[in-house]
């Protein structure tokens, strides 16, 4: 993936602000003495504000009746010090299970730079994918190529670098690694119930209970080497009890798997995590793999979205405005917004992964300063439809919203959590750019210290 041009800021400006934004909260009786999850949240709290300021430089810069053609392009400021407490979040509910990073969720070099750092792995689906993983310096088996249905030439790419582990659901992808890559080390996706998930992947992929003890029978008679089994409940799950069903039957296939012969040594739990559920997702998790898995054997999982969805926030500029009537009484005002990004940019995640972006308010010129709170409803409100730059009717990123200001061409907005499935699945439609500038600035000094900000 070719970057676009980038900039850090430095830790010594990271901890200045830090230490006096953190002043301030202890003054406001906000900053907690219990350590963990209270020291995560406070610390969080303080890089919002230190993405704020740094967005609103950022976009003080661009002199819009002078820039260049594309210098007022949306931009991100991706805070690595967020994707580290999401770590330390992860080791302090799920220590057993070892992460392998869903690259492509966020493909950015830095997140994978940080990721190697941490002691990740990386799920990979692409020989592109591998190759992103493999420039960080990591060995070989810390990737799991986990693409039931694999490219041929992929799979004989797998063996030249030494990327062995894999996942399978069928016979046929069975005959193809014995064929090409018979020294894998496969591990057997079973099928779950996703249902309830935003991101459905078990009409894809994923071996019926039915269809498990045959496919291991096979996998014997071939002679591969079958070392685990792997499930995915979905993308964005919403029912925790998907794990527990998930891991109970990962525990029948592995008792099928001893009577047949096969050696398996790791689960491979998937993804599925989530901002807002992560706790008790873990906890459920953590408490059937320890009810039926004994601590030899390995767990591995696969979050993607969990690490980077919040660390990333998008500016992007009004680029128009059209006045209309309000939709619920023609005699007060209504506006249309248009904005240089939009659903086949870097909002591709609202069509493609059933997400809605929050637009906030970054400068309003009319209003003479910076809204003082961006997200406070006030009495004076005023009701907009934000559209994006191209000529397609369904390029719209928010069908109504009401924002604290009289917002007109020039003016920036930013939208938070737009770490996953964005800049990666953005498009060049009607010939706008698919690449923007990311900031990288860091608000954890261990973030900081692996990355040498």
């Amino acid at each position: 993936m070719v970057m676009a041009p980038t900039a850090c800021v430095s830790t010594a400006e990271v901890c200045t602000f830090r230490k006096d934004y953190t002043n301030s909260l202890d003054h406001l009786g906000l900053v907690s003495s219990h350590g963990g999850d209270n020291n995560l949240l406070q610390s969080s709290l303080t890089a919002k504000e230190l993405v704020l300021d740094v967005l609103r430089k950022r976009a003080a810069e661009v002199d819009l009746d002078q820039c260049g053609p594309g210098e007022e392009d949306p931009f991100y400021v991706a805070d690595m010090g967020e994707v580290y407490r999401q770590h330390m979040r992860w080791k302090m509910n799920l220590g057993r299970v070892k992460p392998f990073y869903a690259v492509k969720c966020n493909p950015d070099p830095e997140v994978l730079r940080l990721m190697a750092q941490l002691g990740n792995g990386f799920d990979c689906a692409s020989k592109s994918e591998i190759d992103m993983a493999l420039q960080t310096g990591i060995d070989p088996s810390r990737i799991i190529y986990a693409q039931p249905c694999k490219t041929k030439s992929y799979l004989r790419y797998a063996a030249e670098v030494g990327v062995k582990q894999m996942t399978f659901d069928n016979a046929d992808e069975l005959y193809k690694i014995k064929a090409t890559f018979p020294e894998a080390e496969l591990y057997l996706r079973i099928l779950t119930d996703d249902s309830t998930s935003l991101c459905r992947l078990s009409m894809k992929f994923g071996a019926s209970m039915d269809q498990a003890r045959p496919l291991l029978e096979l996998a014997y008679k071939l002679d591969l080497k079958v070392v685990g089994v792997s499930f995915h409940v979905g993308s964005g799950a919403e029912d925790p009890r998907a794990f527990l069903e998930a891991v109970q039957d990962a525990r029948t296939v592995f008792d099928h798997a001893e009577e047949i012969g096969h050696e398996l040594h790791t689960l491979d739990v998937g993804g599925g995590f989530c901002q807002d559920t992560f706790e008790k997702f873990a906890g459920i998790l953590g408490e059937a793999v320890d009810t039926y898995f004994p601590p030899n054997i390995r767990v591995i999982a696969e979050p993607g979205r969990y690490y980077v969805a919040t660390a990333y926030t998008l500016a992007a500029n009004v680029i128009a405005r059209r006045d209309i009537p309000h939709p619920d009484d023609p005699s007060r005002d209504a506006f249309m917004l248009y904005l240089n990004d939009g659903v086949y940019g870097n909002f591709s995640n609202i069509i493609f992964d059933h997400q809605h972006p929050v637009a906030q308010i970054l400068t309003c010129a009319s209003d003479g300063s910076q809204p003082a709170s961006p997200n406070s409803a006030t009495s004076e409100d005023i009701t907009y439809s934000i559209w994006g730059p191209t000529c397609d009717g369904i390029d719209v990123i928010s069908e109504s919203i009401a924002l604290p200001g009289l917002l007109d061409t020039g003016d920036w907005l930013y939208f938070e959590e737009m770490g996953a499935y964005t800049k990666c699945s953005a498009t060049r439609f009607n010939g706008f750019s698919d690449n923007h500038e990311v900031i990288y600035i860091s608000s954890e000094p261990g973030a900081s210290a692996l990355l040498n900000y």
